[in-house]
């Protein structure tokens, strides 16, 4: 049976592939399982503790509660810290994952771009000690997916490794106490030009002006193998460890993509940085680029819609005795996802399904809700998804109606004539076409003409 997630107002499916699909919010773990990942819930509040000093400068946006008897929480902010928690509170070593819930950021809310306070992320990870990159090639594969999947226009893969960029501050003169500071300021690059991003480095964070403009150098180059390639004989970069590391990682990772077909849609981007604190090796973030105009509308600026990466040291932050467990995973900006297709469809006037419902119970007459509450008792026990209107004398007329503004396909109508003929007669909403069917045949009608909707 498809589950549903009930966001502001509808009924919507899963928008996550067959890996990790089926989840209810709130789903318990125990006893559930996918063939391809488990799902797993977090409390939407934790202690403060758990969460400060994970997120770098995302630590601000996080909604701190007042003193509770004696306990600082906060809300959640993400599912990826809750995550690591559970693996380490539980011990465990191997998982792969996916959870649906709601996070919390003070933030700026901009509705028109899919930004809120209170959203809900759809969050895939793949926890224990593997061979590098297979697990991070499956988590871009499962975004390029998604997202071709929903059509929702042109998109790229932003990729990039914590290693290389922390191997490139190192050979343009950073100061190590200040990695994480000015790889802050280059994530803020998808939404500053170059020259703000370098004021805000040089004037608010003390970076020599050399340094930045070492940097700058690096981060305007994007690409794909072939840009790989080339960093490798770097003659700077090629002599610091951790990037030289992070570009062999790299240069397997796009072997991989090739074996999946996808690397048409992903760029090896040395801008991007992801602020978080918790990421050590390889990083992505998802990026629509334009709407399609079919129907003249104005492009939704949304931007990133899906992120994640490589976080190998988040879980020994919770583990008594520091044991480490390898992770990586992603997160898909559901809310963001949903501003685009709702725009979308506003700006193309296409009516939309509201409902899941198949068939709408309805009478021709009055006196007749006896029979309707039998038919439409007989049709949930056949495992029909039925309504009615909560009326006793309804006009036909408010009930087809209904149907025409919820995106109901059939009306199952009853008569007195129909009555006695032991007939119930099946309206196509869409055509109007009527015809009528042997009530012992009505189940199995119903079921094939949905199937054709």
């Amino acid at each position: 049976m498809e589950r549903r997630t009930q966001v502001r107002g509808g009924w919507r499916g899963d928008m996550c592939n067959a890996r990790f699909v089926g989840t209810e919010l709130c789903a318990p773990s125990r006893g559930t399982l996918h063939p391809r990942a488990t799902p797993v819930t977090s409390p939407f509040a934790l202690l403060q503790e758990i969460l400060v000093g994970k997120y770098g400068e995302g630590s601000k946006l996080i909604y701190e509660l007042q003193d509770q008897g004696g306990e600082l929480l906060a809300l959640r902010y993400d599912l990826t810290v809750p995550f690591a928690r559970y693996l380490a509170m539980n011990k465990i070593t191997s998982m792969k994952r996916y959870h649906v819930a709601k996070v919390y950021r003070r933030d700026n809310p901009a509705t028109t771009r899919g930004r809120y306070r209170e959203f809900y992320q759809c969050d895939f990870d793949i926890a224990g000690q593997f061979d590098p990159m297979i697990p991070d090639a499956e988590c871009l594969k499962i975004v390029h997916e998604i997202l071709s999947d929903l059509q929702l226009g042109d998109f790229v893969i932003k990729v990039n490794d914590r290693r290389i960029l922390d191997g490139m501050f190192a050979v343009c003169g950073v100061p190590d106490s200040k990695f994480r500071t000015i790889c802050s300021s280059v994530d803020k690059l998808d939404k500053m030009p170059w020259e703000e991003v370098r004021s805000e480095m040089v004037g608010e964070k003390g970076l020599s002006p050399e340094a930045a403009d070492r940097i700058g150098e690096y981060v305007q180059l994007h690409g794909g193998l072939d840009l790989i390639e080339r960093l490798l004989q770097d003659p700077k970069l090629s002599q610091n460890k951790l990037a030289k590391e992070g570009l062999g990682d790299m240069k397997l990772l796009f072997e991989y993509l090739t074996l999946f077909g996808i690397t048409g849609k992903i760029s090896f981007d040395l801008s991007l940085a992801r602020g978080l604190d918790y990421y050590t090796g390889v990083i992505f973030e998802a990026v629509l680029l334009q709407q399609d105009n079919e129907h003249g509308e104005e492009p939704v600026g949304v931007g990133s819609v899906a992120g994640g990466g490589r976080y190998d040291g988040l879980v020994g932050m919770f583990d008594p005795k520091g044991r480490k467990v390898p992770c990586v995973g992603v997160s898909i900006g559901i809310e963001r996802i949903f501003s685009i297709l709702e725009q979308r469809l506003e700006a193309s006037e296409e009516k939309v399904r509201t409902t899941e419902t198949q068939v709408l119970v309805a009478s021709a007459q009055k006196k007749l809700l006896e029979e309707r509450l039998k038919l439409i008792s007989e049709l949930w026990d056949a495992g029909i998804k039925a309504e009615m209107l909560y009326k006793k004398n309804p006009k036909l007329l408010n009930q087809l109606q209904y149907c025409e503004d919820t995106g109901i396909p059939l009306v199952a109508i009853v008569g007195e004539q129909e009555l006695k003929d032991g007939v119930v007669k099946l309206r196509i909403v869409a055509t109007r076409e009527e015809v009528n069917v042997r009530r012992e045949s009505l189940v199995e009608e119903i079921r094939i003409r949905t199937s054709q909707c």
